[in-house]
């Protein structure tokens, strides 16, 4: 694992990674009860000095090769969300996460964002598996898991309890040699 937190650049986005510079628009944004609604872990509303204390955790992640968080960032806008690896070294797989503000959804970015992170976890961290999953109640980001060319592999029945309801969650998985 590198020491250096790498950047890497698409077509229409940088992505870095996050910092204390981000806090307000990861507050604001990340706060949106609709990102609440669509995650697993997303706080509503979004604590006073959530995003400063996230922030610094993300550098160590990466330096103890426990995953890395890019902020996906546009010239005009700045941070505008994230996508992420939690990686499982012994394993060589990954968790792919990501959240993008409600003002950003429908665009592109996230599927964007999140094939370069699946390049990277391929090639950079050799990893040979990355999976995913999402609420039931969220096709659009099933949706973006499909683009990926990720499996849809099945669905963990009641596997989260959200606002006092069981959702069920949708697996989704991709190996790195099926990966183009």
């Amino acid at each position: 694992m590198a020491t250096i937190f790498p950047q890497l650049h698409t077509e229409r986005l940088q992505l870095r990674l996050p910092d204390y510079r981000d806090a307000a628009n990861i507050q604001r944004l990340a706060g949106a009860v609709e990102i609440y609604r669509t995650t697993e872990r997303m706080p509503h509303p979004y604590p006073e000095g959530a995003a400063e204390r996230w922030i610094a955790s993300l550098a160590l992640d990466y330096l103890e090769d426990r995953g890395l968080v890019f902020g996906i960032c546009l010239p005009e806008d700045g941070l505008v969300g994230t996508v992420g690896l939690r990686i499982h070294r012994p394993y060589r797989v990954g968790t792919l996460g990501y959240w993008i503000g409600v003002p950003y959804w429908g665009k592109g970015y996230v599927t964007e964002a999140a094939r370069a992170m699946m390049d990277f976890g391929f090639g950079e961290l050799d990893l040979v598996r990355i999976e995913a999953r999402h609420f039931a109640s969220n096709p659009a980001s099933g949706r973006v898991m499909e683009k990926l060319g990720m499996h849809r592999e099945g669905v963990l029945v009641s596997a989260v309890e959200k606002d006092g309801v069981r959702q069920d969650l949708v697996v989704h998985g991709k190996v790195r040699d099926d990966h183009v």
